[in-house]
C-alpha cells in the first residue's frame, strides 16, 4: 500500500438524476444542466446511475446522448448499467452510437447479477426465458467482445442494394478500452482485471472475511476491504499498477454552503450512518460513511483513507435527494477547493 496518497489526476462526479413523476422533463433537464456545470468547472468526468422502475434515470445511454450534444470535453459514464436488464448486442450498438456522437468520450460502467426484484419483474422482462437467463460474467464477456469488434454474425456482404457487416456498427475502436466494471467483491475485481477492463469501486463493498479488515473496535474496516479489491484487480490486469481504478465515495464539501445547507447535509449523512456499522443483508454489504465537512477536513480524511491512497482518479457521488442549488454548491466547492487540496487541476 502506498504510504502517501497519489496526487489526484482526474476528478469526476456521479448523479442519480431524480425526477418528479408528474414532471419528469424538469428532472432530466436538471441532470443535463448539472453535467454542463461540471464541464464549465473543469471536471474530468460526469457519471449517471441507472434506475429501473424508479424515479431516476432509466435510460442513461439516452441521457448521455443528449449530454454529448451539450458538452464538448467532459467524459460521460454510467455507474453502473446492470446487465441483467440488457441485451448485450443491442447495448453494444447503443454504446458505440453514443461514443461516436460524443467524439469518443463515453465510459460505460456495467455490473452483473439478477435484476432487482427479479421475481416481480421477470414476466415483463423475460416472459419466455426467465428461468434460463444467465446473469453472470458471461453477459459482460459478450458485451466486451461485441464492443471490441468481434463478429456478431456469420453473415456479411451485399444483399440486393443493402450492405451488411458482421461486427457491430458503428464500430468505435477506442470504446473497448473505456469499459468499466463496477464491483465490490474480490471475485469481480479479479474478473475485471483478467479481462482488461477498468474498475469502479464505490461506497459499497462485500465483506468476505475478517483477516486484515477489522478496525480498532472490531467491525470490518471499509477502507482496508476496498484497498484489497484494488490490489486484487491490478494483480490480474495486464497493465498492473497502471490499470485504471476510480473510487466513488459520497463526499460533500461545505465551504460555501449556507447554514441551512450544512444542516441538511449533516442530517442526510447522520440518517445513513447506522448502515455503516456492520455488514448488511445476506450479501454482507458494507457501506462507507458519507463524508461531510470543509474541503480541508475532507482532504485530510481522504489522504488517511487506505483505498484513496491507491487511486489517482475519483467520481464522488452526489447525494440522492438534494436540489440543483445544493448540487451546484457542492460541485463548485469540489472543483475550486477540494480538488486542488488533493493535487488536482481543472481540465481545459
Amino acid at each position: 500500500m502506498p504510504s502517501t496518497s497519489r496526487p489526484l489526476r482526474k476528478l469526476g462526479f456521479l448523479t442519480i438524476g431524480l425526477f418528479d413523476a408528474a414532471d419528469p422533463g424538469r428532472g432530466h433537464e436538471s441532470t443535463l444542466e448539472i453535467i454542463e456545470l461540471g464541464e464549465r468547472l473543469g471536471f474530468d468526468s460526469a457519471w449517471v446511475r441507472h434506475r429501473h422502475l424508479q424515479y431516476g434515470i432509466s435510460s442513461p445511454v439516452a441521457v448521455l446522448a443528449a449530454a454529448s450534444q451539450r458538452t464538448r470535453r467532459i467524459q460521460l459514464g454510467t455507474a453502473v448499467t446492470p446487465l441483467g436488464w440488457e441485451n448485450p448486442l443491442r447495448l453494444a450498438e447503443d454504446l458505440a452510437t453514443v461514443d461516436v456522437l460524443s467524439g469518443g468520450r463515453l465510459n460505460p460502467g456495467v455490473s452483473v447479477g439478477p435484476p432487482l426484484h427479479y421475481e416481480h419483474v421477470k414476466d415483463a422482462l423475460y416472459p419466455d426465458t426467465a428461468d434460463a437467463e444467465d446473469f453472470g460474467f458471461e453477459r459482460v464477456r459478450r458485451l466486451l467482445d461485441l464492443v471490441r469488434g468481434k463478429p456478431a454474425t456469420d453473415f456479411s456482404g451485399v444483399e440486393g442494394i443493402e450492405v451488411f457487416s458482421d461486427v457491430v456498427q458503428p464500430h468505435s475502436p477506442g470504446l473497448g478500452r473505456r469499459m468499466w466494471y463496477g464491483g465490490g467483491s474480490l471475485r469481480s475485481a479479479r474478473w475485471a482485471g483478467e479481462h482488461g477492463m477498468n474498475f469502479l469501486t464505490s461506497s459499497v463493498v462485500k465483506v468476505e472475511g475478517t483477516e486484515g479488515t477489522e478496525g480498532a473496535d472490531g467491525p470490518p474496516d471499509f477502507a482496508a476491504i476496498q484497498s484489497s479489491l484494488i490490489r486484487e484487480f491490478r494483480a490480474h490486469h495486464p497493465d498492473g499498477e497502471a490499470a485504471r481504478v476510480s473510487q466513488g465515495l459520497v463526499v460533500i464539501p461545505t465551504d460555501s454552503a449556507s447554514p441551512a445547507q450544512r444542516a441538511k447535509y449533516e442530517e442526510y449523512a447522520a440518517r445513513r450512518l447506522p448502515r455503516t456499522a456492520s455488514p448488511q443483508g445476506p450479501a454482507r454489504q458494507l457501506f462507507a460513511p458519507d463524508l461531510v465537512g470543509t474541503s480541508a477536513e475532507l482532504a485530510e480524511r481522504l489522504r488517511a483513507h487506505a483505498a484513496f491512497r491507491e487511486v489517482d482518479e475519483v467520481a464522488f457521488a452526489l447525494p440522492f435527494t438534494f436540489e440543483y442549488e445544493d448540487y451546484a454548491q457542492i460541485l463548485t466547492d469540489m472543483a475550486t477547493k477540494l480538488g486542488p487540496a488533493l493535487g488536482w487541476r481543472p481540465a481545459g
